[in-house]
């Protein structure tokens, strides 16, 4: 099913993320990740590029079987920046051949090496330019990465909002956001998509924070806001890791039950190959989800 499919149906999607582990022969283990988290039900499963340099072979791979081995709908991830139209051609074609029907379309981070070299001349500058040969490819759901607040390499929050809106014009059914702490700032995104006329779903990411470590990688990598809330359960459990473990998957659930009980269109957990911190926040959603879907029998 394709995923704008599900969204029409007005109940929020909740689903998941996991990525290609670094080396091909330990492809498997994903695979035992997947076994964990199958009976969690998710709507879908995105599969990211892959890590560490990982061929974009894998994720295909990886969101054929998730559909066909597991049977739960799935998502690849394709970036742009560092393809040729060539490859992403034949790239295409094999996400077509293996019966996925959801592309999330992605610029990509730009390499270091290219960045410093001025002869550089990217054939995908921007994610709009790989939507357009998506939508050429086939019937795809595409979906488009979005910044609550501000992709950091942009000159402001309206030079992102216009490139938001490009990317929706060109195609995007719907979008995926970036990690954040704040949902109030989520709320704000929100108000002012409709300002600029974008109508398209967004569906909420949310990274349960689990080590002093991934904070700081999340905040070398997205600058996101760690709001006074999130900031003092960091600073008491700094040099507990099981707390801070327990009070990152807490401070997850409580974001996300917000989210659900303000009506967003779907939640998107960002699961790092982690089933056992996945599984206790779905346990913790589920009767709300339950509620906000209106599951339950009608009297």
């Amino acid at each position: 099913m394709k995923i704008r499919e599900m969204i029409s149906k007005g109940e929020p999607t909740v689903s998941f993320e996991i990525f290609p582990p670094k080396s091909s022969y330990a492809l498997e283990t994903v695979f035992d990740t997947l076994t964990e988290l199958k009976d969690l039900h998710p709507d879908f499963i995105s599969v990211t590029y892959g890590a560490g340099g990982t061929a974009q072979s894998n994720t295909v791979e990886i969101a054929s079987r998730i559909k066909k081995d597991f049977g739960i709908e799935s998502i690849a991830h394709l970036t742009g920046c560092t393809s040729t139209k060539e490859g992403m051609k034949r790239t295409l074609a094999s996400i077509k051949d293996s019966g996925i029907e959801n592309i999330l379309a992605l610029r990509g981070d730009i390499p270091q090496e290219k960045l410093a070299d001025k002869n550089w001349n990217p054939e995908y500058r921007y994610a709009s330019e790989l939507i357009d040969d998506i939508k050429a490819a086939g019937d795809f759901s595409i979906g488009a990465a979005c910044y609550p607040e501000g992709h950091v390499d942009s000159i402001n929050k309206v030079d992102d909002l216009k490139n938001l809106k490009r990317k929706m014009d060109h195609g995007a059914d719907f979008m995926i956001t970036q990690l954040f702490y704040d949902n109030d700032l989520f709320y704000q995104f929100k108000e002012k998509l409709d300002l600029v006329g974008i109508e398209q779903p967004v569906i909420a990411g949310i990274l349960p924070v689990l080590n002093i470590k991934q904070v700081k990688r999340i905040q070398e990598i997205s600058g996101c806001n760690l709001p006074p809330k999130f900031l003092r359960i960091l600073d008491r459990y700094a040099h507990d890791p099981a707390s801070l473990q327990e009070a990152g998957i807490a401070y997850a659930v409580d974001q996300i039950i917000d989210l659900l009980s303000s009506g967003v269109d779907g939640v998107h957990i960002y699961t790092m190959n982690k089933p056992d911190a996945t599984r206790r926040i779905m346990e913790n959603i589920s009767c709300v989800r339950k509620a906000v879907c209106r599951k339950e029998p009608q009297r």
